[in-house]
């Protein structure tokens, strides 16, 4: 498999002012590989440390001073590789683990005679929320890895030519194969982009084996968060967890405290939905109340949206079956779009790299799914899981903001009218593209 954050990684690596990395992200997305293949690809030696091994020994360096000779010189004794600063990689695992490697990370920020290269991951449930740790703030590079975007999926499955064909935004070819990347979008829905779930995939074309994958990740995590979250809001961000596909599943998709239990108010409920986003499991989408730049200036922190973190692992906690995959498009359009609204929300945020908000009318129905910012613009983003082309509140609100276009996206094919742009779903990772075309 090949990573876009690969790339990342390589701008890291050639900046002479760059410091120490650290990769964040939700358990199982793939941080480990991609250290572990960025290491073997671009540098002569690889020192790899993982502290949820619980060695004493590798421990006890970081136990005494900070002095960058003395860890250096023990970690090269203890692996038995000579590091060398211009060709070494040093992979720290599970740094949360031990909170002294961690605060390390400054003093090799500062250390002035040599530039070690280091990279470190930890999951957002350790790193985040790690009490007493002394976080090296201003002293590190980070960096997000989510699960694989559908181009990256596309790759797995050995389909370059067709991500060259989108790329190339040739959307006369795009259109006549339509129905393959349709089949492809499909596939993607159902297995997702967790990478355990994916190799499953490639290695054994059998959806049921996936199916248990996803399952496990799920079960998985809610193990996590009795073993890493404080005991008093464990309950909460169970209840939390597995609301978030019903409220999704609403027509209104704000999340309502009151759907996870009669009565809840937000204060109740507050920490533990800090707690999954935080640890990167959920995206919290905040409303906003006008479509002006800056968009953060008027998000309203009372009304938002959960979406998990991969659309596989939401089919999974809605035991999407497999009929409904093979059926036509009816996995675009069951349980009310939540699907395609999901998918379109997780590329936005790890393809595109965006921040979306959504807005709603206070007074009347009028919604927008998705808004964003890009280039000192504001784009409407509006998602249809059908071929339906009705608009009128995306319409209105480019209207009424002045703004260049606004974009939906759904199953029909390409198309440019004024001031409205349709994307096919399966195109969608060509959106900051398009808008380059018609808003340079």
């Amino acid at each position: 498999m090949n990573r876009m954050a690969i790339k990342t990684l390589i701008e890291w690596k050639n900046n002479p002012d760059s410091l120490p990395m650290i990769i964040r992200g939700a358990r199982q997305v793939g941080k480990t590989w991609l250290m572990k293949e960025f290491g073997k690809k671009y540098f002569s030696k690889v020192v790899y440390i993982n502290f949820d091994d619980d060695k004493e020994e590798i421990n006890s360096i970081f136990s005494g001073d900070f002095s960058v000779e003395r860890i250096i010189s023990a970690l090269s004794l203890a692996t038995g590789t000579k590091i060398e600063p211009e060709n070494t990689l040093i992979i720290l695992d599970e740094i949360q683990n031990l909170p002294r490697a961690l605060q390390s990370l400054k003093y090799f920020a500062e250390y002035e005679k040599q530039k070690y290269r280091i990279v470190v991951a930890g999951s957002l449930l350790g790193i985040a929320l790690h009490q007493g740790t002394s976080f090296p703030v201003g002293k590190v590079d980070t960096m997000y890895l989510y699960p694989m975007t559908f181009i990256e999926f596309l790759e797995a499955l050995n389909q370059q030519d067709f991500i060259d064909l989108l790329k190339n935004n040739d959307w006369q070819l795009v259109t006549t194969f339509r129905k393959k990347y349709i089949e492809f979008l499909k596939l993607y829905y159902f297995v997702g982009g967790m990478p355990a779930a994916v190799l499953k995939y490639i290695s054994s074309q059998d959806f049921n084996a996936v199916r248990k994958i996803q399952l496990k990740l799920l079960s998985d995590y809610t193990q996590d968060f009795s073993k890493h979250a404080p005991n008093e809001i464990v309950p909460r961000i169970n209840m939390v967890w597995e609301a978030i596909s019903a409220q999704l599943a609403k027509e209104n998709k704000k999340f309502i405290y009151g759907a996870i239990k009669k009565g809840a108010r937000a204060k109740e409920f507050e920490l533990a939905i800090r707690w999954l986003v935080d640890c990167g499991l959920c995206y919290k989408i905040d409303r906003i109340s006008k479509g002006n730049i800056p968009l953060k200036s008027y998000r309203d922190f009372d009304s938002f949206k959960l979406f998990l973190f991969d659309i596989g692992l939401l089919g999974a906690m809605v035991d999407l079956d497999i009929t409904t995959l093979l059926n036509g498009n009816e996995i675009f359009t069951e349980f009310k779009g939540i699907l395609t609204e999901q998918y379109i929300c997780q590329q936005l945020i790890s393809h595109l790299n965006a921040n979306p908000f959504y807005w709603s009318s206070e007074k009347s129905s009028g919604e927008i799914d998705f808004v964003i910012q890009h280039n000192g613009k504001v784009f409407p983003i509006e998602v249809k899981a059908e071929e339906n082309l009705n608009a009128k509140s995306l319409k209105s609100f480019v209207e009424k903001y002045k703004l260049p276009y606004g974009i939906r996206t759904s199953m029909s094919n390409y198309r440019k009218e004024e001031r409205l742009i349709n994307i096919p779903l399966y195109c969608f990772s060509q959106l900051f593209d398009i808008l380059h075309t018609y808003c340079s």
